[in-house]
């Protein structure tokens, strides 16, 4: 088993949904989150000062999965995720962690066949 966590573009989430959904990965966790990388943020003009905005909004998706189906899903969120057909800056990026248990709180079910169909 594994954990997928994605920083994406939030613009960019029903579409990660929707090709998640067409590698039967349906279960997810979504999160609001701001972060920095090698966008390093923009500048705005508010009320005629003008600031620094260096944290942007993100989505944080977070994933898990039986090993399976870990490939076709990474592939899902890098198509789907990508901005044109080369990519921009701030895009996001995915980790993939080892998930050593996963409990299903309803049934008491461990392991793989708690995060899967």
């Amino acid at each position: 088993m594994k954990l997928i966590v994605a920083i994406i573009r939030p613009e960019k989430l029903e579409d990660v949904q929707k090709a998640l959904n067409e590698v039967d990965v349906y279960l997810m966790t979504v999160s609001d989150v701001r972060g920095c990388g090698r966008q390093r943020g923009y500048t705005e003009v508010y009320r005629g000062q003008e600031f620094q905005v260096r944290l942007l909004p993100k989505l944080k998706l977070e994933i898990a999965v039986n090993d399976a189906f870990v490939e076709s899903a990474i592939e899902a969120i890098v198509h789907s995720a990508r901005t044109g057909d080369t990519g921009q800056v701030g895009d996001g990026k995915i980790f993939v962690l080892d998930l050593q248990d996963a409990i299903r709180i309803r049934t008491g079910e461990r392991g793989s066949s708690a995060i899967g169909p």
